[in-house]
Parts: structure tokens; sequence; C-alpha cells
């Protein structure tokens, strides 16, 4: 089986074909960890989500309408899983990483330009659960405000203000890895309000 015959791999696990599901996990296994990974700090917690997505997957693989592209289905079903995973685990958060208060500069985009997608990705693992989910429902997932809001029972402002930490926690944590990006960035501005 290959994603190039799709149809013929979900009949096949439709009918509970061992092989065929073995193949499904194989064809789109890099595809949900990355998803999974967005939203979890440790390796653990990505498995977590990604053996209860597929789980998923297969227990409602006979709603997909084939019209659709899979992929699209199936980030949602992960993305959903690992929103439930954050609200299950919601009450062990410590409640102060969400009201946390940061006193830093406007996030500077031509600094994360330069830091690999992995370096990124470990550091929003680094956050605090309800910045981090936040924070990748909105940028990476494209998530509206309000949808956040809807969809982990806050308030909309809760979600700016949280995305906002978020993105300040980043820059506070980028700059503390990557001093020399800063320094470069320091005398390239600099020599800009010079002018």
């Amino acid at each position: 089986y290959t994603e190039a015959n799709l149809p013929d791999l979900i009949a096949s696990c439709l009918s509970n074909n061992n092989q065929a599901q073995e193949a499904m996990l194989k064809i789109f296994m890099g595809y949900v960890k990355s998803i999974c990974a967005r939203y979890t700090s440790n390796q653990q917690e990505a498995e977590e989500i990604l053996n209860e997505g597929f789980l998923k997957v297969f227990q409602n693989l006979q709603k997909f309408d084939q019209k659709q592209p899979f992929k699209a289905w199936l980030r949602t079903i992960f993305v959903n899983t690992a929103i439930d995973f954050y609200r299950k685990n919601q009450k062990y958060a410590l409640q102060s990483d969400l009201n946390e208060g940061l006193n830093v500069a406007d996030v500077d985009e031509n600094i994360i330009s330069r830091i690999s997608a992995e370096e990124i990705l470990q550091l929003i693992q680094q956050l605090p659960p309800g910045y981090r989910i936040v924070f990748t429902m909105y940028v990476i997932d494209g998530y509206t405000h309000r949808e956040i809001g809807e969809i982990l029972g806050i308030q909309e402002g809760t979600s700016k203000s949280n995305l906002r930490s978020a993105r300040q926690k980043l820059q506070v944590m980028i700059k503390q890895a990557y001093p020399d990006l800063y320094q470069v960035y320091a005398l390239k501005t600099s020599k800009q309000d010079e002018n």
C-alpha cells in the first residue's frame, strides 16, 4: 500500500485488515507525529496523543468522506485529540504560568526566521501548557482567537493574552539560547537608527 492507492488502503482498513492498518500507520506516521509534537512538551505525551489519535482514526474511518482530502481529515482528528489531551491534563498545569507577566519588547520575526523549524519546535515544547496550546492553535494551525476561546472554554481576550505572552516567552528563550543572533540584530538595528 502507498498513499497513491489511498482508497484501496481505506477500504482494507475498514475491513479490519491488520496489514492495511500497519501500512496506514507507516505512511502517515511522520505527518501526524509532527502535529502531536507541536502540542506537547515531551515525547511521552506526543506518543500518547499519537496512539489515541490513530485509535480514533480507525474507529471513525467509516465517517471519512472520500471526496475530501484525507490528510486534512487526519489532521483534524490529531489536533482535536491533542486539544482533548490538553483539557484532560489542564487541571495539572500550573495556572500561575497562564498569568505570568513578562516585560519584553516586541517579538522580532527576523531573528526567529534564522532558527530551524526543529529548534523552534523544541522551544515551543518548553512553553507552559496554556501558552503552548494557544500559540500552536493560532500560529501553526490557523485558528482564530474566537475559535480558540470556544474550543478551550476561555475568553477571546485570554487567548490573545496567552498568545502575546507565549511570543514574549519564546523571545526570551531565543535570546538566551541564541545570543549571537540578538547581537547581530542589535548591531543592524542600531545602524538603521543612526540613518
